[in-house]
């Protein structure tokens, strides 16, 4: 009798042991505050890259160039696609979503949309051809053609050996006269990780 109070004590405690140990805890941190724990791309690297680019798209001389030739207009862009080439799986939708941020909070330049999301306000136009309105219908024609359209690519290059691995990515942009085809700013930006395991 003593064996077995003994036996079922030692397996609830050592199931409690083992739900314990293999419960998971969450911390809530701050979105700006840099935590890798794979060594992979990550949010902080995204930040890093939109703030470091954006800053230097919009403090180059080609605004104060196009404002010159067209008597102070605002020069209109466009984000087109930014390739990834790296070696993993990396959305760059966040990294444009935060330079398209930076655009606009500055006021330096225009921003028209581009690709599906152009698709989508174009059939909304065409819906309302038919659906809406004489007085509210938005007319085909009158959208902002852009200036420029910024592009790019996400490149990365892996060194490992053993249990140890440096990571490093590239990032570059180019932004391109549409009307001309004159590339008019290229930046790229370096991030390189050392990884031990």
């Amino acid at each position: 009798m003593k064996l077995n109070k003994l036996v079922t004590i030692a397996a609830l405690l050592t199931s409690g042991f083992i739900i314990t140990s293999c419960s998971r805890q969450v911390t809530r941190v701050s979105t700006d505050q840099t935590i890798d724990i794979s060594g992979s791309w990550n949010n902080s690297d995204s930040r890093m890259v939109a703030e470091d680019l954006t800053g230097k798209i919009l403090n180059g001389p080609w605004i104060t160039n196009f404002q010159t030739e067209q008597q102070g207009k605002r020069p209109t862009v466009i984000v087109g696609f930014v390739q990834n080439k790296s070696h993993e799986h990396i959305d760059a939708e966040t990294f444009l979503k935060d330079v398209e941020n930076s655009f606009i909070q500055t006021q330096k330049i225009r921003l028209v949309q581009g690709g599906k999301k152009r698709e989508e306000l174009r059939a909304e136009k065409e819906d309302q051809q038919n659906n809406a309105s004489v007085s509210s219908m938005k007319k085909f024609g009158l959208e902002n053609g852009a200036d420029f359209i910024l592009q790019g690519s996400i490149n990365s290059i892996v060194d490992a050996h053993k249990r140890q691995k440096v990571v490093y990515y590239q990032v570059n942009l180019e932004l391109t006269n549409i009307q001309t085809n004159e590339v008019v700013w290229i930046g790229e930006k370096k991030i390189a990780k050392y990884v031990k395991n």
